[in-house]
């Protein structure tokens, strides 16, 4: 099956899949995630490609939101409006060819984001991704 030419993947077990990456976060992390709404998109929006200096059919996933590291005892005071990160389903889709590498982009992209939620900058984010 070649997912990068059709898109053979449903939307609903594109979320599934990134649902079961989630849940398998170490506790550690899994505990320490609040706030934050993750979304499902074909393509990212003219704001974000801009935002991220990339191309509507290359970014794969964006974490936007304030990190962990950057909270202070403000944050949460007023209604706050969840952080957010997007996975695109189509440009995730696009580098993959089965099931089974849409899975571990979905894995790769997401723990990425979560990395850029903790504060983590890409070199440590790509460190601590050896680990998993």
């Amino acid at each position: 099956m070649n997912l990068n030419k059709e898109h053979l993947m449903t939307r609903d077990k594109f979320e599934k899949i990134a649902e079961e990456v989630l849940n398998s976060l170490p506790e550690i992390f899994g505990n320490k995630i609040d706030n934050v709404h993750i979304v499902v998109e074909d393509y990212p929006d003219e704001e974000e490609t801009k935002q991220t200096r990339s191309s509507r059919t290359t970014l794969l996933g964006l974490y936007q939101g304030v990190p962990l590291t950057h909270r202070g005892t403000w944050y949460g005071v007023n209604p706050t409006t969840p952080d957010k990160i997007s996975l695109y389903k189509n440009n995730i889709e696009s580098v993959c060819r089965s099931d089974e590498e849409v899975y571990e982009r979905i894995r790769e992209v997401l723990f990425h984001e979560i990395g850029h939620y903790f504060g983590m900058n890409e070199l440590q984010i790509r460190r601590a991704m050896s680990n998993f």
